[in-house]
Protein backbone atom coordinates (compact mmCIF):
# COMPACT_ATOMS: atom_id res chain seq x y z
CA UNK A 1 0.00 0.00 0.00
CA UNK A 2 3.12 2.51 0.88
CA UNK A 3 4.33 2.20 -2.74
CA UNK A 4 0.66 2.73 -4.30
CA UNK A 5 0.69 5.81 -2.15
CA UNK A 6 4.23 6.97 -3.81
CA UNK A 7 3.39 6.00 -7.13
CA UNK A 8 0.46 8.21 -7.34
CA UNK A 9 2.42 11.27 -5.63
CA UNK A 10 5.05 10.64 -8.07
CA UNK A 11 2.12 10.70 -11.08
CA UNK A 12 0.69 14.08 -9.36
CA UNK A 13 4.08 15.62 -9.67
CA UNK A 14 4.64 14.58 -13.41
CA UNK A 15 1.17 16.29 -14.17
CA UNK A 16 1.93 19.43 -12.26
CA UNK A 17 5.37 19.56 -14.51
CA UNK A 18 2.56 19.08 -17.64
CA UNK A 19 0.82 22.35 -16.14
CA UNK A 20 4.12 24.32 -15.66
CA UNK A 21 4.76 23.28 -19.17
CA UNK A 22 1.66 23.81 -21.11
CA UNK A 23 1.26 27.64 -19.44
CA UNK A 24 5.22 28.21 -20.61
CA UNK A 25 4.26 27.00 -23.96
CA UNK A 26 1.54 29.12 -24.51
CA UNK A 27 3.04 32.33 -23.48
CA UNK A 28 6.61 31.74 -24.50
CA UNK A 29 6.26 29.44 -27.76
CA UNK A 30 2.38 30.27 -28.99
CA UNK A 31 2.62 29.31 -32.37
CA UNK A 32 4.44 26.00 -31.87
CA UNK A 33 1.94 25.06 -29.68
CA UNK A 34 -1.49 25.83 -31.40
CA UNK A 35 -0.30 23.84 -34.08
CA UNK A 36 1.21 20.65 -31.36
CA UNK A 37 -1.56 20.41 -29.22
CA UNK A 38 -3.26 17.58 -30.11
CA UNK A 39 -5.68 15.12 -28.53
CA UNK A 40 -3.19 12.37 -29.54
CA UNK A 41 0.03 14.30 -27.82
CA UNK A 42 -2.14 14.95 -24.74
CA UNK A 43 -3.00 11.37 -24.47
CA UNK A 44 0.41 10.15 -25.24
CA UNK A 45 1.86 12.49 -22.65
CA UNK A 46 -0.45 11.02 -20.37
CA UNK A 47 0.41 7.45 -20.63
CA UNK A 48 4.07 8.28 -20.35
CA UNK A 49 3.20 10.12 -16.94
CA UNK A 50 1.75 7.40 -15.25
CA UNK A 51 4.63 5.02 -17.11
CA UNK A 52 7.40 6.63 -15.52
CA UNK A 53 6.63 5.90 -11.36
CA UNK A 54 7.04 2.09 -12.74
CA UNK A 55 10.99 2.80 -12.19
CA UNK A 56 9.89 3.06 -8.62
CA UNK A 57 7.20 0.34 -8.00
CA UNK A 58 9.13 -2.18 -10.03
CA UNK A 59 12.05 -2.44 -8.07
CA UNK A 60 9.92 -2.50 -4.80
CA UNK A 61 8.35 -5.04 -6.19
CA UNK A 62 10.91 -7.09 -6.87
CA UNK A 63 12.02 -7.32 -3.49
CA UNK A 64 15.32 -4.26 -4.09
CA UNK A 65 16.29 -2.82 -0.71
CA UNK A 66 14.30 -0.09 0.70
CA UNK A 67 16.97 2.79 0.73
CA UNK A 68 17.56 2.05 -3.04
CA UNK A 69 13.90 2.54 -3.63
CA UNK A 70 13.30 5.56 -1.74
CA UNK A 71 16.42 6.91 -3.44
CA UNK A 72 14.88 6.31 -6.43
CA UNK A 73 11.64 8.24 -5.50
CA UNK A 74 13.87 11.17 -4.10
CA UNK A 75 15.39 11.56 -6.94
CA UNK A 76 12.27 11.10 -9.35
CA UNK A 77 10.93 14.10 -7.17
CA UNK A 78 13.37 16.22 -7.12
CA UNK A 79 14.04 16.67 -11.19
CA UNK A 80 11.06 18.80 -11.70
CA UNK A 81 11.95 21.54 -9.66
CA UNK A 82 14.48 22.87 -11.98
CA UNK A 83 11.63 22.84 -14.16
CA UNK A 84 9.49 24.31 -12.19
CA UNK A 85 11.84 27.58 -11.32
CA UNK A 86 12.91 27.15 -15.26
CA UNK A 87 8.99 27.65 -16.53
CA UNK A 88 8.02 30.27 -14.37
CA UNK A 89 10.92 32.54 -14.89
CA UNK A 90 10.62 31.96 -18.44
CA UNK A 91 7.12 32.73 -18.62
CA UNK A 92 7.50 35.79 -16.46
CA UNK A 93 9.92 37.05 -19.18
CA UNK A 94 7.65 36.37 -22.17
CA UNK A 95 4.80 37.84 -20.36
CA UNK A 96 6.72 40.85 -20.23
CA UNK A 97 7.04 41.52 -23.56
CA UNK A 98 3.39 39.70 -24.63
CA UNK A 99 1.47 42.61 -25.77
CA UNK A 100 -1.76 41.27 -26.67
CA UNK A 101 -2.19 39.22 -23.15
CA UNK A 102 -4.56 40.46 -21.67
CA UNK A 103 -3.64 42.12 -17.93
CA UNK A 104 -6.07 39.86 -16.01
CA UNK A 105 -5.15 36.69 -18.01
CA UNK A 106 -1.06 37.49 -17.46
CA UNK A 107 -2.25 37.83 -13.16
CA UNK A 108 -3.87 34.25 -13.74
CA UNK A 109 -0.90 32.09 -15.67
CA UNK A 110 1.24 33.76 -13.06
CA UNK A 111 -0.61 32.55 -10.27
CA UNK A 112 -1.14 28.66 -11.67
CA UNK A 113 2.83 28.67 -12.21
CA UNK A 114 3.01 30.22 -8.54
CA UNK A 115 0.29 27.77 -7.19
CA UNK A 116 2.10 24.67 -8.67
CA UNK A 117 5.35 25.78 -7.09
CA UNK A 118 4.11 26.65 -3.78
CA UNK A 119 2.56 23.14 -3.22
CA UNK A 120 5.31 21.38 -4.78
CA UNK A 121 7.55 23.25 -2.23
CA UNK A 122 5.71 22.73 0.75
CA UNK A 123 3.62 19.65 0.16
CA UNK A 124 6.26 17.19 -1.55
CA UNK A 125 9.71 18.64 -0.76
CA UNK A 126 10.05 17.88 2.76
CA UNK A 127 9.01 13.81 1.89
CA UNK A 128 12.16 13.99 -1.03
CA UNK A 129 14.33 15.73 1.58
CA UNK A 130 13.13 12.52 4.36
CA UNK A 131 13.85 10.05 1.30
CA UNK A 132 17.25 11.50 0.39
CA UNK A 133 18.50 12.23 4.05
CA UNK A 134 19.19 9.49 6.34
CA UNK A 135 18.82 11.90 9.16
CA UNK A 136 15.52 13.19 8.20
CA UNK A 137 14.31 9.45 8.03
CA UNK A 138 15.14 8.62 11.92
CA UNK A 139 13.42 11.72 13.17
CA UNK A 140 10.10 10.80 14.10
CA UNK A 141 8.64 14.22 14.40
CA UNK A 142 9.88 15.14 10.69
CA UNK A 143 8.31 11.76 9.67
CA UNK A 144 4.86 12.24 11.01
CA UNK A 145 5.15 16.07 9.41
CA UNK A 146 5.46 14.55 5.99
CA UNK A 147 2.55 12.66 6.27
CA UNK A 148 0.31 14.94 7.49
CA UNK A 149 1.89 17.23 4.39
CA UNK A 150 1.36 14.46 2.23
CA UNK A 151 -2.33 14.05 3.18
CA UNK A 152 -2.99 17.67 2.03
CA UNK A 153 -2.25 16.74 -1.55
CA UNK A 154 -5.89 16.27 -2.84
CA UNK A 155 -6.57 19.24 -1.48
CA UNK A 156 -3.86 21.11 -2.91
CA UNK A 157 -4.72 19.44 -6.53
CA UNK A 158 -9.07 21.15 -6.34
CA UNK A 159 -7.05 24.40 -5.33
CA UNK A 160 -4.66 24.21 -8.92
CA UNK A 161 -7.70 23.17 -10.59
CA UNK A 162 -9.37 26.16 -9.53
CA UNK A 163 -6.99 28.55 -10.67
CA UNK A 164 -6.69 26.07 -13.73
CA UNK A 165 -10.39 26.88 -14.76
CA UNK A 166 -11.02 29.81 -15.48
CA UNK A 167 -15.11 29.97 -15.00
CA UNK A 168 -14.27 28.77 -11.47
CA UNK A 169 -12.60 31.83 -10.78
CA UNK A 170 -14.56 34.53 -13.13
CA UNK A 171 -17.04 32.25 -10.61
CA UNK A 172 -15.76 33.09 -7.63
CA UNK A 173 -15.08 36.92 -7.77
CA UNK A 174 -18.74 37.57 -9.13
CA UNK A 175 -20.05 35.74 -6.53
CA UNK A 176 -17.93 38.25 -4.50
CA UNK A 177 -18.94 41.32 -6.69
CA UNK A 178 -22.62 40.13 -5.53
CA UNK A 179 -22.08 39.61 -1.73
CA UNK A 180 -20.84 43.69 -1.90
CA UNK A 181 -24.04 45.19 -3.96
CA UNK A 182 -25.92 42.35 -1.09
CA UNK A 183 -24.31 44.39 1.86
CA UNK A 184 -24.43 48.08 0.12
CA UNK A 185 -28.83 47.39 -1.04
CA UNK A 186 -28.97 46.30 3.29
CA UNK A 187 -27.64 50.33 3.82
CA UNK A 188 -29.29 52.36 1.25
CA UNK A 189 -29.97 55.37 2.86
CA UNK A 190 -26.34 55.35 3.77
CA UNK A 191 -25.06 55.04 0.29
CA UNK A 192 -27.64 57.68 -0.98
CA UNK A 193 -26.75 59.97 1.74
CA UNK A 194 -23.40 59.61 0.08
CA UNK A 195 -24.29 60.53 -3.21
CA UNK A 196 -26.21 63.44 -2.49
CA UNK A 197 -23.50 64.93 -0.47
CA UNK A 198 -20.91 64.77 -3.11
CA UNK A 199 -23.26 65.75 -5.78
CA UNK A 200 -23.96 69.13 -3.37
CA UNK A 201 -20.46 69.36 -2.56
CA UNK A 202 -19.56 71.17 -5.67
CA UNK A 203 -22.76 73.18 -5.58
CA UNK A 204 -22.02 74.80 -2.34
CA UNK A 205 -18.43 75.74 -4.03
CA UNK A 206 -19.62 77.00 -6.80
CA UNK A 207 -22.27 79.25 -4.70
CA UNK A 208 -19.55 80.64 -2.34
CA UNK A 209 -17.37 81.34 -4.90
CA UNK A 210 -20.40 83.79 -7.05
CA UNK A 211 -20.55 85.40 -3.75
CA UNK A 212 -17.09 86.21 -3.75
Amino acid sequence: MFYFLHFGLMASVGFMVCVSMERYLVIAHPLWYRYRRTIKSSVIVSIVVWILPLVYVLPSYFQVDFHISETIYGVFCLLPLPLFMFFLVGTLRALSSARSVPSDEKRRIVAILVVVLLIYTLLFLPEIIWSLVEEASNNSIFTDLCLCLLQLSPLADLIMYVFIRKGAIDNLLSSLCCDRMDSDADHPVTVLADVSKSAADPQRRSLGEEKE
